[in-house]
């Protein structure tokens, strides 16, 4: 095929392309202009449906609308009806049914609380308004519940409760007035630390857990004070009741002077007894109690308890002040150690129950008591001291027995030695040092205080041998008193060895003043006639006056009678001492008139009356020793 035909038929296609592009273009423009006319359509269609979409969302918000209303309104109602229900349970009172008494007063709070949130209603300030009066009314209910509860559950705690709580070993026998708690008395007092004690039940166990709540709703109610002054007046006053019953008195410093002794001994032994229970016991039980009525409320808690017991510890604690200040006396010291004791067995309880701020008073004031008994009672080892040194008793001990200064002394010293522990702690507390040595030192101040007193006692007798038998009699007592208790242990064996030493020196005093002219009428080498040679190995017909062994024999027996008249009514109360002095005049004495007796007996014994010569034989004289020293008064008593 030739070029020419070739691009015939390609214009031929390009004139069917351009036909077929026209037609396109004209169904398009069609197009175009049917879709115009359905927008148009459209537009107006929106236009006309606009108002129908609007009260459609109206409505739909509307119904939305009411649903909320409808669900506020049943919530607002089911409000007013426990509101209702609330109100008729308070308006019934706590009585019947005090758990839902106290379940309403939450529903009513609980509704309060819901309205003052919700305020968009006309009717809510009303409605709060009537809540908030009708919460009042409800609360002073609760309080006069409270205070009636408290009221009728809190009983006077009898003695015999209290006494049910100590350790076996400090229950009394008797009433505990006539008790006097002498802690020597018991075996097992150094084992009080660890004892027992059992705090009497102050309020029954079920009621508490109302009495807790009926607490709390107060507090939540802003009554805290009205509670506070219910709480401490009720309690203050059985505890005060308690104590009174118990026996526990107020008496001043004035009525402590008067009293006499035996009275005021038999008072603080009581105190001891008392400070024990109101301690372990009462403030124990009060301190519980509190902690479960008003748990949660701390520093409240605190204080109402510092002020329902602050009373009830003055009272205790000035008794204590007054024997520390009252006039200080001998007597006085171990009634004082006894009081110092019971304060330091106390502290610890003392510090953890009344360790609050609020009870810092309280606190201080046991502390305070604890160091004036001690200030008191070394005060009075030096007013002992010094009593015993000037004791000035003008009193005699005629028949040279021990002085009852000497035996109130050792006592007293026996006595300060079963409180040797309290006393090194004492010691070691206030003074410091070594507290042994310091006992060491006061026990053997007392000791020469005494011996110093003693020998100026001694002074008064007329007989020089009543003196030294006076002054052995009382040395030997207090040797012998040392040996047989724990102050040998402190003074030790070289104080006592000196001392039994001293005994044998007043002793051997004794016998030379007393028996020395007696001794002289039978000593052999004495009875020689002057200028004669002497009469040891003569005989009868060597020349002897029988007129001077008359007159040896006269003066023995009217000297050996004037002593046995005399020293019969003498005392040696020990009877070891007593043997022991009379068997050393003895063997002295015996042999003496034995042999005298048997040399020159003869030489008087042949006369018209022997008898009114020689009066005594040997055993005469040994059955008369017997005699000596035991203080027969029948004759006059003579110094």
């Amino acid at each position: 095929m030739g070029v020419p035909h070739a691009m015939d038929a390609l214009r031929g296609k390009a004139a069917l392309v351009r036909e077929s592009l026209q037609k396109s273009q004209t169904i398009t423009e069609s197009m175009v202009s049917i879709l115009g006319s359905f927008d148009h359509r459209l537009s107006s269609l929106e236009t006309a449906m606009r108002p129908t979409q609007i009260r459609t969302h109206s409505i739909r918000r509307a119904h939305e609308n009411i649903d909320k209303t409808l669900k506020s309104a049943e919530a607002i109602l089911a409000r007013f009806d426990l509101t209702r229900k609330a109100e008729a349970k308070i308006l019934r009172g706590p009585h019947e049914d005090l758990q839902s008494y106290l379940e309403a007063i939450d529903q009513l709070r609980s509704n309060i609380q819901y309205f003052s949130n919700h305020k968009c209603f006309k009717s809510t300030s009303g409605i709060i308004t009537h809540a908030n009066n009708l919460l009042t009314k409800a609360i002073s209910k609760l309080e006069d519940e409270f205070r009636n509860l408290l009221t009728n559950y809190s009983k006077v705690v009898e003695p015999d409760r209290l006494f049910d709580g100590l350790p076996d070993s400090l229950r009394p026998s008797a009433s505990p007035a006539k008790r006097t708690d002498n802690k020597k008395d018991t075996d097992n007092q150094k084992n009080l630390e660890n004892a027992v004690y059992t705090p009497p039940t102050l309020i029954p166990p079920r009621v508490l857990p109302l009495l807790r709540n009926l607490a709390k709703q107060m507090v939540q109610a802003g009554h805290q004070q009205q509670l506070f002054r219910i709480y401490r007046d009720t309690r203050a006053s059985v505890l005060e009741q308690s104590l009174r019953r118990l026996g526990v008195e107020r008496l001043s410093k004035d009525d402590v002077q008067k009293m006499q002794w035996e009275v005021l001994e038999a008072k603080i032994g009581n105190w001891i007894h008392y400070m024990r229970i109101a301690v372990k016991l009462l403030f124990a039980g009060e301190k519980k109690l509190c902690d479960q009525i008003l748990e949660g409320i701390d520093s409240f808690r605190d204080q109402c308890f510092a002020e329902i017991t602050a009373n009830s510890v003055s009272v205790l604690l000035s008794f204590g002040e007054a024997i520390a200040k009252s006039k200080r006396s001998p007597e006085k010291l171990f009634v004082l150690l006894d009081m110092y004791e019971i304060m330091r067995e106390l502290q610890s309880e003392i510090d953890s129950l009344f360790g609050s701020k609020s009870c810092a008073e309280m606190r201080e004031s046991a502390q305070s008591l604890t160091k004036r008994l001690a200030q008191t009672a070394q005060e009075t080892f030096g007013d002992f001291e010094e009593a015993v040194a000037k004791d000035a008793t003008k009193t005699a001990v005629l028949d040279g027995t021990v002085h009852p200064l000497t035996s109130y002394v050792i006592n007293y010293v026996k006595f300060l030695f079963d409180y040797k522990t309290t006393l090194e702690q004492l010691f070691q507390e206030f003074e410091g040092g070594d507290p042994e040595s310091q006992l060491k030192n006061l026990t053997k101040r007392i000791m020469e205080a005494l011996q110093t007193n003693l020998d100026g006692k001694s002074k008064q007798y007329k007989d020089p041998a009543l003196t030294q038998l006076f002054l052995m009699n009382n040395m030997h007592y207090i040797v012998r008193s040392v040996r047989r208790s724990e102050a040998k242990d402190l003074l030790g064996d070289d104080w006592v060895q000196i001392h039994r030493r001293i005994v044998q020196q007043h002793a051997n005093q004794y016998k030379r003043i007393s028996w020395a002219k007696v001794l002289q009428c039978v000593t052999i080498q004495g009875a020689a006639p002057p200028g004669g040679g002497g009469i040891m190995g003569a005989d009868p017909g060597s020349g002897i006056s029988k007129a001077m062994v008359k007159d040896r024999f006269k003066n023995f027996n009217a000297q050996f009678e004037d002593l046995h008249m005399r020293q019969c009514q003498w005392n040696v109360p020990d009877s070891e001492l007593r043997e022991s002095l009379r068997l050393a005049v003895a063997e002295v004495l015996l042999p003496a008139y034995r042999s005298f007796h048997k040399r020159f007996g003869p030489m008087v014994d042949s006369g018209k009356s022997p008898c009114k010569n020689i009066k005594y034989k040997p055993e005469d004289l040994e059955r008369m020793l017997g005699e000596f020293f035991e203080g027969n008064t029948s004759a006059e008593q003579k110094r």
